[in-house]
């Protein structure tokens, strides 16, 4: 298996080197007792992973895949977010360390094929951070957050650019035509994806000026899904159209610009109401047990009563 210093990895890593955009000078940064300390069980861990990838490691981790790992880096990913909100430093800590055994594995899976190194993860994103930070490592001037995610934008729409080789051109310049909306990838959950387009739409200065002019839009998009159905608003539409389906997802798409603009992730943010609703729901089929009654077999009146009571006590 081509290993750090192998011929097949050098010329790879060698041929990136040439593609990648022209980053500044590496900065000085001194690194402390507290970074070598990490850095020491940082290689821990990576020499952890490559034995039990090796012929008398794990059989459980020789069978995996890029593939067969793709459901624990998102299990992994909701853990974090899940200790971050349980206050409880232990946890957070270990879920993040979870977390990056899964960056971990994933770079010695690729290593094993040759396409690129645990190095080469590293400093990539240690040259993307110095590039996107001109206004620390540069000449650049951002004295708000603002200008520096306005600058952070263009940067990865230029870089974008430049992976493509540059080959699409504007009409009236030599600036590559490269979206600033090009990167989102559109396998991402709806909320998140319609996050991400809002947001980085917002960072060039495209945005709502306030919060009742997206309240206004909610409420046509309301109205419009009202005048589809009719006389009929008030019941369930035996098959929905596609008409009915474009407004819903203009009503949707508004409401994450809502939290978008309050400056709430919407992907947590309906976590968390999910996780909510579960435990009313629950708490209701508990009361519902007491009663020696089953919830669905509960009459509606007396569902709703549960339900108002669950709000006081779940």
């Amino acid at each position: 298996m081509p290993r750090k210093g192998s011929r097949t990895t050098r010329k790879r890593r060698n041929a990136r080197q040439r593609a990648a955009p022209a980053a500044a000078s590496r900065p000085d940064i001194p690194i402390t007792a507290r970074d070598r300390a990490a850095g020491k069980w940082f290689q821990k861990l990576v020499a952890l992973q490559a034995r039990l990838r090796g012929p008398n490691g794990c059989p459980w981790d020789r069978e995996q895949s890029h593939a067969s790992l793709r459901k624990y880096l998102i299990e992994e990913t909701y853990e974090v977010l899940d200790a971050m909100e349980s206050a409880d430093p232990r946890k957070f800590s270990s879920e993040l360390g979870d977390l990056l055994l899964q960056v971990v594995f994933h770079s010695i899976l690729a290593e094993e094929s040759g396409a690129f190194t645990m190095s080469d993860v590293i400093e990539s994103v240690h040259s993307k951070m110095v590039r996107r930070h001109p206004h620390v490592f540069g000449g650049l001037q951002a004295r708000t957050s603002a200008a520096v995610l306005r600058n952070w934008e263009q940067i990865k729409a230029e870089e974008r650019a430049h992976e493509r080789g540059g080959a699409a051109k504007r009409e009236t310049g030599d600036a590559p035509a490269e979206s600033l909306l090009g990167g989102v990838p559109r396998s991402l959950p709806a909320v998140l994806e319609a996050y991400q387009l809002t947001r980085r739409a917002s960072h060039v200065g495209f945005d709502w000026q306030n919060l009742s002019g997206i309240f206004e839009k909610f409420e046509e998009e309301k109205r419009e899904i009202e005048a589809i159905l009719g006389p009929h608003v008030t019941s369930k539409p035996a098959k929905p159209s596609a008409r009915l389906e474009e407004e819903v997802g203009d009503l949707l798409f508004a409401g994450v610009n809502v939290a978008r603009f309050l400056g709430v992730d919407p992907e947590i943010a309906l976590k968390a109401a999910n996780r909510k609703f579960q435990r009313r729901f629950q708490w209701m089929e508990v009361a519902a047990a007491r009663e020696g009654k089953r919830f669905a077999d509960l009459p509606r009146d007396r569902m709703e009563q549960l339900w108002d009571e669950s709000k006081r006590e779940a």
